[in-house]
């Protein structure tokens, strides 16, 4: 299994752990959120996201030489919002996440997502 197939399968079941072993210590993110994110923030957005949703699905990937592009659905209660992901890749490890979410659907059907 690949670091990508792997990276997803450890956030979208919530095994926190697996997921940081597979950030390198300098991992740059960055979202589309109104809050500061930071590796240790990202993780426990995610950890959210799993433990909330009904359901977290890859509806389209798309892969590079040095990393992936995905595109999930995030099935709540009430809704689906939608997260594009974007990850860097060197030496199976991963080097950048860049998350843009879908913030209206965020906000309306996973509400304090992303607050502190």
């Amino acid at each position: 299994m690949d670091v990508v197939d792997f990276w997803v399968r450890s956030w979208t079941t919530d095994d926190l752990p697996a997921a940081r072993r597979l950030l390198t210590p300098d991992v740059e993110t960055e979202w589309n959120f109104d809050a500061p994110v930071d590796d240790e923030e990202l993780l426990q957005v995610l950890h959210r996201v799993a433990a909330f949703a009904d359901g977290v699905s890859v509806v389209s990937r798309t892969d590079a030489v040095d990393g992936a592009a995905l595109i999930y659905d995030l099935d709540g209660p009430f809704g689906t919002a939608r997260l594009v992901e974007f990850l860097g890749v060197e030496d199976h490890k991963i080097t950048e996440v860049r998350h843009v979410y879908d913030v209206t659907a965020i906000d309306r059907y996973f509400p304090g997502l992303y607050a502190n």
